[in-house]
């Protein structure tokens, strides 16, 4: 293994509104916020996991693009 911080495929958040936000969750025993991004409508973040974070957390209508998919935050359009 690399002494690299990424530990992640690379994914993309488009925000489909204003105000879309994205967090992100700490690693470790206590999961903590550590970092917040407010997307306006049409913006895309570029987005990996490192060793600070675990996992992210979407609020608002937004499409994820990941290797595995399309994901969309508006219910019926998964």
């Amino acid at each position: 293994m690399s002494d690299s911080p990424v530990m992640g495929d690379y994914f993309v958040i488009q925000a489909k509104e204003n105000g879309v936000q994205v967090i992100g969750l700490t690693r470790g025993s206590e999961t903590k916020f550590h970092h917040a991004e407010k997307l306006d409508k049409n913006e895309l973040m570029i987005a990996q996991f490192t060793e600070h974070t675990s996992a992210m957390k979407i609020r608002g209508n937004a499409t994820l693009y990941t290797k595995h998919g399309t994901i969309s935050t508006v219910s019926g359009e998964l």
